[in-house]
This record gives structure tokens, C-alpha cells and sequence, in this order.
């Protein structure tokens, strides 16, 4: 269902399929793990097409408090407009530390690299 990277203190997190609503909580209990376990300086979810879904927003959404909570950048990436969309709209309603959203997955890891060795 996903697969994972650490490059540069980047955690780089692949989502490859749709978790479902049965899945969301043990997908969150995977990345949760991976960013506790490594704290990194930033995070990268990466959405493939056929895991653009509502349930899979819902994790990243999740996941995004628990950056902001542990001082963590995390940005995420999907070719998918509508779920672009609804992870736009659901970051302008919370507080704290916005959700950077790519359109691609090359340019997410690149900006966040570039911002982790700047640092």
C-alpha cells in the first residue's frame, strides 16, 4: 500500500493505493511510526493516481497535525486535481503550519531538499 524513502532528512512516503475506510487508520499507524522513527526536517507524501482518494486526504490531513505538532514540514503530491482541491481547501481552514501541495512528486522531494539543505 505504500512504500518509503529517507533522503537528506527528507522522509519521501509513497502512497500507492486508496487505504479505504477500513485502511485509513492503519495507514496513519504506518506513516505515524515512519515520522517518529526517523524525524526527519520534512516530509513528503506522494499520491499516486489510484490512491487520490477521500480516505487517503483524510490520513494526510491526519498526518499533517502530527507534522505540526512535532515542528515538521510535510508537503504532498498528486496528479490528482480534485484531491489537490480538497486538500487546498481543508489546509486554509486549519491553523498553524500550511500544507504545501505539488501537482508532482520531482518537484516536491526537489523544493523540499533544497529547503532542508538551506537550513
Amino acid at each position: 500500500m505504500m512504500s518509503h524513502a529517507l533522503e537528506q532528512d527528507v522522509l519521501v512516503i509513497t502512497v500507492h493505493a486508496d487505504p479505504g475506510a477500513d485502511g485509513r487508520d492503519g495507514l496513519l499507524t504506518q506513516v505515524g511510526a515512519l515520522v517518529e522513527g526517523h524525524l526527519p526536517v520534512f516530509v513528503v507524501m506522494v499520491l499516486d493516481e489510484s490512491a487520490a482518494t477521500d480516505a487517503t486526504v483524510g490520513v494526510v490531513l491526519r498526518v499533517h497535525r502530527l507534522c505540526g505538532r512535532l515542528g515538521l514540514l510535510l508537503s504532498v503530491a498528486t496528479h490528482s486535481a480534485p484531491a489537490r482541491r480538497l486538500l487546498e481547501e481543508a489546509s486554509a481552514d486549519s491553523s498553524g503550519i500550511r500544507l504545501i501541495i505539488h501537482a508532482r512528486a520531482d518537484v516536491a522531494v526537489a523544493t523540499a531538499t533544497a529547503l532542508t539543505t538551506a537550513a
